[in-house]
This record gives structure tokens, C-alpha cells and sequence, in this order.
């Protein structure tokens, strides 16, 4: 697996990350053994860019992915994130930026990770009561501190990125972005770009659509959250973002190669700087995502992409309204 560089701090990851969060929630049934063998493969396999969060679950994500890197951690770089915050019942309670809550959070995690560090800590949410400076500025004193060595940010708006940016180098922007989703290359891209800081995708398949495995709603996993979360699942949109997702199978299948690894290899291709982190929880699926490290896109395959699923074409938001307001701040 290549190296990427996310900003110019020296963060190296691999060129694919694993997205940890649906070993433990939304997507279905969870099978921690494995979920843990998942993540030794991945670590086999050169994917050493792991990423988690605290709400994940909530808590239990880091626990388990605590489990999976005990005696691997010189292996792996580790990604969590604080802000949205929950309590045990798994109850939503809001966003937090607080200074105050930004020690605890990380102090938390590390406790949960079994670990001296994180690599990189990403704020998931921005706190519209906390002035960026103040989060940012709680969060340099944990690399001051030796707690963090990076700092990120998640689906945050251009001039949160730039105040954020002049308290302390950002090293990584995360939000979604895939052949779905695309409203980030208007001014999330050329902001991120202009300042050096790395981009990390999440939902490189569509949460799921791209990979082509999927021929009704009635496919998805038992217990799956998506439907009732996600409005692109909505009954009135499942069937024509089916449609796109068929025509994306059409070209791998011309290129010889899977739907999702074809979607990522597209996402690679978008450039040096950026890192998806498709999720998954089985070995197979972990197998077949990396596949997409492999793939070369021409640009008559980058054209045929484009034609068969053009910006815009996903049938409904990304999210419902409430949250689509937390995102961009």
C-alpha cells in the first residue's frame, strides 16, 4: 500500500484508510471477533489508517479497536474524534467545543484506546456556542502535551477551516465525499488545498450504494440504521440512486474491476492529497476495498465515470435537515 502525506506537519498514512464505526453501530449486527480480524488483516495488508471516534457506539468503537491494535500500535496511525457528544444510553446530547470537554474527551479516549497517544484528533462537529479559537486552542495544548500529535477537523466550513488553521496547523479535513457526493469541490477542496491541509473521505461508497450489492432496500442488513437516518434510502430515492449505482457497475464491469473498488479508485485519482476510509467490518469486503490501490484510471475511464454518474444525480440530501445544519459550519 503507498503513503500519502495529510498536511505539511508530516502526518504519512497509508493511501486507504478503514473506517471503524460500523463494527459497532448503525450498520447492521456487529461481530467483535470479526471486526478484530478486520482490522489485523487491514494492518497486513498495509491499511494502517484507522479510524474511530468516541461516539461511536458510544465508546464501545474505541474499546475495540483498543483491543485490535494491542501490540500493533507502532504499526498503526490512530485517528478518533471528540464533539458529538452522548451519554452511556446512547442518547444524543448535543455538540461540545469546550476547552473543558476537549481535555476530558481526550483523556477518555486515550483510556479507551489503551494507548499513550492519538495520531491525529479530529473535532467531528463544529460547536457553534464555542468559538473555533478556543477548541483549537484546547486541542494544540494536548500536542503541546504529547497526548496528539496532529490535529483535524470534520465536516467543517471554509472560514472555520481558516481560523482554525491560524490557531494551529490543521493537518486533515474529514467529510463525506464520494461519487454521491461532491458539494466539497466547490470551496471545501480549493480551501484545504490553499492552506495544505490533507482531505480524508468519509462514505467513499456512498454509505454503501456504490459497492452494487444492493437490488432493493429489502438487501440491507438486519438491524441497519440507514433507511430511517439517511434520506437517500428513503423509499422515493432508493430506487433511482439504485439506477446510479447500476451504471457504476456497468463501467467496472467494462474496466474488470468491483463498483466500490472502481469508486474509489476514482477518489484517488481526485488527488496525492486525499485518503478515503471506506468502512467495513468483514475481511472479504476489507479484501476487495483494497483492490482499489490497483486500479489505473485513464482519462477515457474518468470521462466514462462522469457520464454515467454526473455531480448532482443522487436522488436526496445527505443527511435530514436537522443535521444537514450541523455540517459546513
Amino acid at each position: 500500500m503507498d503513503q500519502r502525506n495529510l498536511g505539511n506537519q508530516g502526518l504519512v498514512v497509508s493511501e486507504l484508510g478503514l473506517g471503524c464505526m460500523g463494527m459497532s453501530e448503525f450498520y447492521g449486527t456487529t461481530d467483535e471477533d470479526e471486526s478484530v480480524a478486520t482490522i489485523h488483516r487491514a494492518i497486513e495488508l498495509g491499511i494502517t489508517f484507522l479510524d474511530t471516534a468516541d461516539m461511536y457506539g458510544p465508546f464501545t468503537n474505541e474499546k475495540l479497536v483498543g483491543k485490535a491494535i494491542a501490540g500493533r500500535r507502532e504499526r498503526v496511525v490512530l485517528a478518533t474524534k471528540f464533539g458529538n457528544v452522548r451519554g452511556e444510553d446512547g442518547s444524543f446530547l448535543g455538540v461540545s467545543g469546550r476547552p473543558d470537554y476537549v481535555r476530558e474527551a481526550c483523556d477518555a479516549s486515550l483510556s479507551r484506546l489503551g494507548v499513550d497517544h492519538v495520531d491525529l484528533y479530529y473535532q467531528h462537529r463544529v460547536d457553534p456556542q464555542t468559538p473555533i479559537e478556543e477548541t483549537v486552542g484546547a486541542m494544540k495544548e494536548l500536542v503541546e502535551a504529547g497526548k496528539v500529535r496532529y490535529l483535524g477537523l470534520s465536516e467543517a466550513g471554509p472560514e472555520t477551516i481558516r481560523r482554525a488553521h491560524a490557531v494551529h496547523p490543521i493537518s486533515a479535513l474529514q467529510s463525506e465525499y464520494s461519487l454521491f457526493t461532491r458539494e466539497v469541490e466547490d470551496e471545501i477542496l480549493p480551501t484545504v488545498r490553499e492552506l495544505g491541509v490533507g482531505f480524508v473521505p468519509f462514505s467513499p461508497l456512498g454509505r454503501g450504494f456504490l459497492t452494487g450489492r444492493w437490488s432493493s432496500v429489502e438487501d440491507m442488513p438486519e438491524n441497519d440504521t440507514r433507511s430511517a437516518r439517511f434520506p437517500r434510502f428513503a423509499k422515493e430515492n432508493f430506487k433511482k440512486n439504485l439506477e446510479l449505482a447500476d451504471r457504476v457497475r456497468q463501467v467496472a464491469g467494462e474496466k474488470g474491476v468491483t463498483p466500490g473498488q472502481l469508486a474509489l479508485a476514482w477518489l484517488l485519482a481526485q488527488g496525492e492529497d486525499i485518503v478515503p476510509i471506506p468502512g467495513t467490518k468483514r475481511r472479504e469486503y476489507l479484501e476487495e476495498n483494497a483492490g482499489a490501490a490497483d486500479v489505473a484510471l485513464t482519462e477515457e475511464d474518468l470521462r466514462r465515470i462522469e457520464q454515467a454518474i454526473p455531480r448532482g444525480s443522487a436522488a436526496g440530501e445527505r443527511y435530514d435537515e436537522a443535521q444537514m445544519r450541523a455540517v459546513n459550519r
